[in-house]
């Protein structure tokens, strides 16, 4: 195995799973209660206890899922912290703009955070796996959208709105 393919296995390949991961399964509950609520605080709270939860547990489960031994993916510490640390950051990155106390600004940052994971997330694939810059953001747009119109039906159909 050659040092970059080494690389690519046990340090790139954890920190995508972890960014895909903690950008994407976070955005549903964020946005539900932002949208549900129309408070920053709350939504807020919920980014960040998912961020923190999410990566706890994609840390675990890379940690756990494979000794590295067999398959060459290296210290199953070393990978799960990445792993974890990766969805970490996904999930506050767009969490981060919900500090910011006015409902709409809050949630126009936040939005534009998550094109711009998403475009970060294209160049890595773009970049790492020989996929070509499109069809890398097209994917991760897609997901992203699925994910996004559940989260923003469920807040507003379920919300109670402001006031």
């Amino acid at each position: 195995m050659t040092h970059e393919h080494q690389f690519l296995l046990q340090r790139v390949q954890p920190a995508m799973v972890g960014l895909v991961d903690g950008s994407l399964s976070t955005l549903a509950p964020i946005f539900s209660i932002a949208l549900a609520s129309h408070n920053t605080r709350y939504a807020f709270i919920a980014g960040l206890a998912t961020a923190i939860g999410a990566g706890v547990s994609m840390g675990f489960s890379e940690g756990l899922s494979d000794t590295g031994e067999l398959t060459g993916r290296g210290n199953p510490l070393v990978r799960g912290t990445i792993t974890g640390g990766g969805t970490f950051v996904g999930g506050i990155l767009h969490t981060l703009p919900f500090l910011i106390p006015h409902y709409q600004v809050a949630l126009f940052f936040a939005i534009a955070v998550v094109g711009f994971e998403l475009l970060a997330l294209a160049f890595l694939r773009w970049r790492f796996f020989e996929d070509t810059f499109v069809r890398a953001l097209g994917i991760v747009t897609f997901a992203g959208m699925i994910i996004a119109a559940i989260s923003a039906g469920l807040g507003s159909l379920l919300g109670i709105g402001p006031g």
